[in-house]
Formats: C-alpha cells, sequence, structure tokens
C-alpha cells in the first residue's frame, strides 16, 4: 500500500495517547493513531482503571447493603451476588467508554488505523494488520504504548492460578482463598473487591507496611481499615513461589526467615508495571532509555533522543497514572504545534479508591524531614465532620502540609470518603502556588466533605474551629 503522510501519528491509544491525538487534531494537525487492540482506550479503558472501578462500585453496593442497610433503618433480604450480571455491568461501562472515545476520534477527524506499528525510522512507521503491512509516514511521531505488569520468575503468569490484574477482573467464580502479591493501589483495590464479595483475602507486601512511598500516616490507617474489612497483611514478608497441584499453596519468608505456606485458589501478582516497547523497534532506531527503570529517555519537550519522535505516560519518568499520562499527551502535541505544553509533575494526584479512598498530592512528612524542610501540620478527622457522620463514613482524615515560612501547601493526604475528589481542591491551590491560609479563607458549603479539607487548612494555623 502507498505511504501516507501526517503531521503526527500516535502509536498507542491509552490515556497519553488518545488524548495527544485528539489536542493535535485540535490544533489543526492532520493526525493518525495507531492501536493493535480491537477497542481504543488502552489498559486504561479496556482491563484497568474503568472496569476496575466499576467492579469496586458493585462490591462497595452490595458490601453496604449486606452490613449497613439495618442502621440506617430498611429491611431486606440477604443480597445475593450475581456475578455474571456484574461482569455485564462492568463490560457495558467499558463498551460505553470505548464507544465515545470513536466518536471523539471520528469527530476531530483522527483517523484510526488497526494494527501492530514498529518504528522504520525516524519519520515512518510500518503497521501490520489484518490487510497487510502498510508504511505510514509523520514529521512526528508519539510513542504512547504504555505498560504492563511485571511478571515474578518464581511466579510466572499462567492465567489462571497466578495472575495479573487483568484476569482478577474476569474471575467467573469467587475465589475462597485469593493472595495478593503486593500492597500497592492495584492490589488493595483488587484485593477489596474480591474480599467484599465474601473471599478470604491475604495482601503479601515486602515492604513493612501497605501503600508504600505514601506517607505514613495513610499507610497506618488504610492498614488498619482495610484490616476492619477482613482483608488479611503479611507484611515485612516475602513470596518465594508457589507449591501443590490441586491444592495450591504460596510459599512465603516472614522477617525473621521462618516459612509459611498460604492456601491460595488465585493468587494476584500486583508487584508493579513495566514500560512496554517490545517490538515497536526503539532499541533499532536508537531511542535511549534509563538502564534501571528501562523508560525512555526523553527532554524538556518530551522529545526521545531521535529527533521527531516523543514518548509518553508510562514510558517515561514519573507515576504510571492514566492522569498523568494525559497531561503529557496535551503537552506534547502543543509542543509539536508550536505552542508551551508544560506538566507540573509537583502537582500530580495519586488515589487509591477502596473504601474508605485514599488520595494524597505534593510531598509527605518523611519526605519533607529527610530534606530538612521546616513545616507545618494541620489535621482534620472525618469523625467530626457531619456529612461524613450522616453517610456513616468517619474513618479517615485530611492533612495538609505547608510551609512554616510561607504557608505554602506543600502536600496534602487524605484517607476518607470520596478522597478522589477531595484532593482536587488543594490540587489547584498548589498549582497557583497557594497557602493554607487560601483554602482555610474560602467558604466551604455545609454540610459537606469539603469542610474537613477547610479544617485541616484551618489547624495548620492552629485555629481548627470544630477540633481542639
Amino acid at each position: 500500500m502507498a505511504d501516507t503522510k501526517y503531521d503526527v501519528l500516535v502509536l498507542g491509544s491509552g490515556p497519553g495517547g488518545y488524548v495527544a491525538a485528539l489536542r493535535a487534531a485540535q490544533l489543526g494537525l492532520s493526525t493518525a493513531i495507531v492501536e493493535k487492540r480491537e477497542t481504543l482506550g488502552g489498559t486504561c479503558l479496556n482491563v484497568g482503571c474503568i472496569p476496575s472501578k466499576a467492579l469496586l462500585d458493585s462490591s462497595e453496593l452490595y458490601a453496604r447493603t449486606k452490613g449497613e442497610l439495618a442502621d440506617h433503618g430498611i429491611t431486606v433480604s440477604a443480597p445475593r451476588i450475581d456475578l455474571k450480571q456484574m461482569h455485564a455491568r462492568k463490560q457495558s461501562v467499558v463498551d460505553k467508554m470505548v464507544g465515545g472515545l470513536g466518536g471523539l476520534m471520528k469527530g476531530r477527524k483522527v483517523e484510526v488505523i488497526r494494527g501492530t506499528a514498529k518504528l522504520a525510522g525516524a519519520d515512518s512507521v510500518t503497521v501490520t494488520g489484518d490487510d497487510g503491512e502498510r508504511t505510514l509516514s509523520a514529521d512526528s511521531i508519539v510513542l504512547a504504548t504504555g505498560s504492563v505488569p511485571i511478571e515474578l520468575p518464581f511466579l510466572k503468569f499462567d492465567g489462571s492460578t497466578v495472575v495479573s490484574s487483568t484476569e482478577a477482573l474476569e474471575f467467573d467464580s469467587i475465589p475462597d482463598e485469593l493472595v495478593v502479591v503486593g500492597a500497592g493501589a492495584i492490589g488493595l483495590e483488587l484485593g477489596s473487591v474480591w474480599a467484599r464479595l465474601g473471599a478470604h483475602v491475604t495482601v503479601v507486601e515486602i515492604m513493612k507496611d501497605v501503600l508504600p512511598g505514601w506517607d505514613a500516616q495513610v499507610s497506618k490507617t488504610m492498614r488498619r481499615e482495610l484490616g476492619k474489612q477482613g482483608i488479611e497483611f503479611k507484611l515485612g514478608h516475602k513470596v518465594t513461589g508457589l507449591t501443590g497441584t490441586k491444592k495450591k499453596k504460596v510459599t512465603v519468608e516472614d522477617p525473621d526467615g521462618n516459612k509459611l505456606e498460604l492456601p491460595a485458589d488465585k493468587v494476584l501478582v500486583a508487584v508493579g508495571r513495566r514500560p512496554y516497547y517490545d517490538g515497536l523497534g526503539a532499541e533499532e532506531l536508537g531511542i535511549a532509555t534509563d538502564e534501571r527503570s528501562k523508560r525512555i529517555v526523553v527532554d524538556e519537550h518530551f522529545q526521545t533522543s531521535v529527533p521527531g519522535v516523543y514518548a509518553l505516560g508510562d514510558l517515561i519518568h514519573g507515576p504510571m497514572l492514566a492522569h498523568k499520562a494525559e497531561d503529557e499527551g496535551v503537552a506534547v502535541a502543543e509542543i509539536i504545534a508550536g505552542e508551551s505544553g508544560h506538566v507540573n509533575y509537583d502537582t500530580i494526584p495519586g488515589v487509591v479508591y477502596t473504601w474508605p479512598e485514599a488520595a494524597c498530592v505534593g510531598q509527605t512528612e518523611e519526605q519533607l524531614k529527610e530534606a530538612g524542610v521546616a513545616y507545618e501540620k494541620g489535621s482534620f478527622n472525618f469523625a467530626a465532620n457531619g456529612r461524613a457522620l450522616a453517610m456513616t463514613a468517619g474513618a479517615g482524615f485530611v492533612k495538609i502540609l505547608a510551609d512554616k515560612d510561607t504557608d505554602r501547601v506543600l502536600g496534602a493526604h487524605i484517607v476518607g470518603p470520596w478522597a478522589s475528589d477531595l484532593i482536587s481542591e488543594i490540587v489547584t491551590v498548589m498549582e497557583f502556588g497557594g497557602s493554607a491560609e487560601d483554602i482555610a479563607r474560602t467558604v466551604h458549603a455545609h454540610p459537606t466533605l469539603t469542610e474537613a479539607v477547610k479544617e485541616a487548612a484551618l489547624a495548620v494555623g492552629k485555629r481548627a474551629l470544630h477540633s481542639l
């Protein structure tokens, strides 16, 4: 087939890729996007963010119906789980999102090309699809092929017993015993889903607490609250393998070197993800990567070591988060169009969508102490928030950290109801270089969960009104 030339060619249609394509087209650049899946949206829309949140919502509704309705004076017969319908609803959410994305591509006149891409040069790509091989060329090529789960050498994925997050979204029955390896966001979220639905879930983490790298108070609170929901934690434990034929057991070492065996119908390995550019031809083209992380190295304009080839999202530095990739997609498109695209990596929030939720932005107390930064902190517990109590959601807190001299907000950490939404106010203030006083002086509606944010900001100045 004859060559086709574009201004921008995006490889991969996950959050970073599809946003880059949409923004490039919006800026008047002729744009195409290559995707090897049958559907657009990458891991996030198809087997990640969206389906996992659908299952989290379904399982949470079941757990609350089972455990809280009586307190509200509502009597119902014992709820039953229809897992097939739960999965069907999840898929309907995915289908709606994917269909909407296809409509956006069509509306913005972004050409969608199905097939597997390989770099043929700094300005050309070969795409192999059902209709054969096709050569495309572009002034700018954007690599946005995302990441894949990390596989442990002693716990190889088999798609049945030892699984990644992809298969853990599709269990056709509720496992009696689920062992989750890794206490990061993915492990805790999917562990929560199946624990709520009746599985006995054991989370094994080699570090001393859940959510390694998060604020220590967040980690401690999340461990306590999820433990109340029946999740068992083996912290500071190292997984060494899997034994048994019909009855599987995960072998584990405790901090003292003692051997343990954990029964497991399913083993979810959730120890992180790695950048995915296998078969893309990046190495052959001479695109530089970081030796340790294997991430693609880019400059301040997201350009790789090969001029005209850009990279973003999970392929490059920074947290592997969909919203981080989206902002990079906008920035890359704007830079290619001659504008000044920018991403502020200091204000990228992190969220764990369990219940309670956890959210953070900026620095932790531990990081500030290590850096020798003088700071003030203010905290407020949801147990003293009227809206949270009305929701039967009084667990958790809001904590704001501010520079001791300037009062500029340096970080914030939340465990509690809808922390994923509450963090946005603080992110906005930080983006504008604002202070705790700015939050404290802003009127917040009553009664709302947002008042906990205001009270934490007041507490930075030692003048909280609704706590001692």
